[in-house]
């Protein structure tokens, strides 16, 4: 079944509250982490991937936080979850989500054909759909 990691599930949690809030609001990672019950660590990496891929903008000091990069109607899902995850995909069947080679039937599979078809109407959306639309 399609998953989506917990990572991703807290990136998408975090940029869409940056999102819903007032544009000239900085948002502290406490309180998101707070609010939504993230651990706090973990949220912080999260939101530095999130940051070096430019989706949110990081200030420092005692009124920092984090608002976003771009416009909300300009991140797509698939950029949060090639921030956090490295790769713009998300994976259905294993031998798309690892490689071919760690797959012992790759060769005689007969789902993996119709599987990635349904896996790239997936991506497709998280291409198309933006934080706008979730928020």
């Amino acid at each position: 079944m399609l998953h989506l990691s917990k990572k991703v599930e807290y990136g998408l949690i975090a940029i869409r509250h940056i999102a819903s809030q007032p544009i000239s609001d900085v948002i502290t990672a406490k309180e998101m982490a707070d609010k939504y019950r993230i651990p706090y660590e973990l949220l912080a990496k999260i939101l530095q991937k999130l940051t070096r891929e430019g989706l949110i903008i990081s200030y420092q000091g005692v009124r920092g936080g984090y608002v976003l990069g771009r416009r909300s109607d300009q991140i797509k899902l698939s950029d949060v979850i090639y921030a956090i995850e490295g790769k713009q995909n998300v994976s259905l069947i294993n031998c798309e989500k690892e490689n071919p080679e760690s797959c012992n039937i790759y060769q005689t599979c007969t789902i993996k054909n119709p599987l990635s078809k349904i896996q790239n109407i997936i991506n497709g959306v998280f291409d198309e759909m933006t934080i706008a639309e979730i928020v």
